[in-house]
């Protein structure tokens, strides 16, 4: 079984409710999506072929056993299921991060996923796999990257409308880098009492000046 890996790298976690930790990301290759603010262009193509004990055996070299698959949009490729699969067989936790444009319900449900619900600044909102809102796992998490009210509003109202009452699961609203000034969404926030988090790209306060690796 064989996938096409854009890097494997070794940083901190900066894009859930694990953000912080010690982590290795697998980032494969391809997307099927093409946000506005993408930061991972880089990832569309360019990849090289590796076999899952091939994959398993570099991240063993960084001695962590935290794993996020990523892209790219990881579950284009017919095998991530299956890579996994295998890194939670050796008692890793491993992280999903996908776009929500596809059923996550062929990922083993120990996988954490993250699924990130695209808001219409990303100019892809049409393509959700809204459905994937009914398919998660408690362990999951959602996040909606915001770049104006109009977003702000989407992922509200999509909030309201599945979690009426009380979300059981990690909901996080983060501002784009650049683009939505975090005080604002946060004043928003308050202001609706919403019960979610607001979530900033650690990785970027970290490192604004690294593309990638990080």
């Amino acid at each position: 079984m064989h996938l096409k890996v854009n890097e494997i790298f070794y940083s901190i976690q900066g894009e859930s409710i694990y953000a912080g930790l010690p982590c290795v990301f697998v980032r494969l290759t391809g997307c099927n999506l093409r946000c506005a603010y993408c930061d991972t262009r880089y990832a569309y193509d360019d990849g090289t072929i590796m076999n899952i004990k091939k994959i398993i055996k570099q991240i063993d070299g960084y001695q962590c056993r935290l794993v996020e698959i990523t892209g790219g949009e990881p579950l284009l490729q017919e095998h991530t299921p299956d890579l996994v699969s295998e890194l939670l067989n050796t008692g890793r936790t491993v992280l999903l991060e996908t776009n929500g444009s596809l059923d996550i319900s062929r990922v083993d449900p120990r996988c954490i996923k993250i699924i990130d619900i695209k808001c219409p600044g990303s100019g892809e909102s049409k393509k959700n796999d809204i459905s994937n809102l009914n398919r998660l796992c408690p362990t999951d998490q959602v996040k909606f990257v915001i770049t104006d009210r109009t977003d702000y509003d989407y992922a509200k109202n999509l909030f309201i409308s599945f979690w009426p009452v009380a979300s059981p699961i990690p909901i996080l609203f983060s501002p784009a880098h650049n683009l939505m000034d975090p005080a604002e969404l946060a004043g928003w926030i308050l202001k609706d009492h919403l019960n979610l988090r607001l979530h900033l790209q650690l990785h970027k306060i970290l490192w604004p000046k690294i593309e990638k690796g990080k």
